[in-house]
């Protein structure tokens, strides 16, 4: 049976990439497709793989790709897929819209429906400059035509959270199985470190709400770490002097960090989220908005608190009731939830998914010793 992988682009090793390297140990034969790719940032695992791009990688999509949006469908579609029997998209850009054989089977990994053409339609064209939002404007309606009529090219589809699986079936009217996806959780250790700072980690982009984080503890004097590319100069100079910016650190920092913070500050809805996951593996408590994936990997009490409203009053709330309860918090026990997330778990519930699609007989085997073959 020939596999074809399509994953929307690949500019860089993030989650949704780790995601793709375990399509990719369960079907070490298959080719990968994508609309853009930068094969040197790349991990050896996916250059491995036969890679093939679409037009868009002539024509500057390598640099400028995130303002090729309403090319990415005729890209998607040019994309030949005749010689291959199983297809599995990663969608988190477009990805899900290649056209298959009729008798072809379609799953699609969903990370996200996108963000841009939906639910933060408003805030991503509010934020916009004025090229953009008129592009926007012009081709946002067509892009959600589209967006659903592919939707339907798919047999199978697999949500990463529960709250992804809820915006499917609000803007496909389509049902997903929940797959959470895998965090390297083992790379992450408990340490015995002073806990004198909180800690915001990640791309700074407008829908994670740093802002709020930055005001909270400016307003109640809390030390604050803020980890990660894309602070404005406006919001640097809305924090006090007990915030501190220290925009991209090496992997060996980042942990450092992870582990010697005294909760990880988390104001935003994410789809699911593995920060949080990687600072509970570090034994650290959570402090997250009440919506979205969080609410599948943060316990109250146990691992983390959650405030109820995206405002800084409800997130200061939160912080006070936590300078008296930290306490309670036991490291061990939240480093032992995280581990539930571990990158193995996701490849034996992604297997025993799709052995049990009609048509496909595979083994549930490890991937060296993996058969998978189409029955009549």
């Amino acid at each position: 049976m020939k596999v074809a992988l399509v994953h929307y682009w690949l500019v860089g090793m993030r989650g949704g990439e780790k995601v793709l390297e375990t399509f990719c140990d369960i079907f070490p034969d298959a080719d990968i497709f994508t609309l853009v790719a930068e094969p040197h940032k790349l991990s050896a695992k996916l250059r491995r793989h036969r890679l093939t791009t679409s037009f868009l990688q002539k024509i500057g999509g390598r640099r400028h790709y995130q303002k090729m949006l309403p090319l990415m469908p005729y890209a998607l579609e040019a994309l030949d897929l005749t010689a291959y029997d199983l297809v599995i998209s990663s969608e988190a850009g477009p990805a899900k819209g290649v056209i298959t054989r009729p008798d072809a089977l379609h799953v699609c990994y969903c990370h996200s429906p996108m963000r841009y053409i939906w639910d933060l339609y408003p805030q991503y064209r509010a934020e916009a400059g004025l090229f953009t939002r008129i592009v926007l404007s012009l081709f946002a309606p067509r892009l959600r035509q589209w967006d659903v009529t592919t939707s339907h090219r798919v047999d199978r589809f697999i949500a990463n959270s529960a709250y992804v699986a809820k915006r499917i079936e609000k803007f496909y009217r389509r049902e997903a199985t929940v797959i959470h996806p895998p965090v390297e959780v083992g790379r992450f250790k408990i340490t015995k470190g002073p806990k004198d700072y909180y800690l915001c980690a990640g791309q700074i982009t407008p829908y994670k709400k740093i802002e709020l984080a930055v005001a909270a503890c400016t307003r109640m004097n809390l030390p604050l770490v803020v980890i990660g590319e894309g602070a404005s100069a406006r919001l640097k100079q809305s924090a006090g002097p007990t915030v501190r910016f220290l925009g991209a650190v090496s992997d060996a920092q980042m942990e450092a960090y992870f582990s010697g913070c005294r909760a990880l500050l988390y104001p935003g809805v994410e789809d699911f989220g593995i920060v949080p996951l990687e600072v509970m593996a570090s034994g650290r408590p959570v402090i997250a908005f009440g919506r979205g994936g969080a609410l599948e990997t943060v316990v109250e009490g146990r691992t983390g608190l959650f405030f109820h409203e995206q405002s800084v009053e409800a997130l200061m709330a939160a912080l006070a009731r936590f300078e008296k309860e930290a306490h309670l918090f036991f490291p061990a026990e939240i480093r032992a939830h995280a581990l539930r997330f571990e990158p193995h778990r996701f490849e034996r519930e992604l297997r025993r998914f799709l052995a049990g699609l009609p048509g496909i007989a595979m083994t549930a085997e490890p991937a060296t010793a993996q058969t998978i073959k189409l029955t009549a």
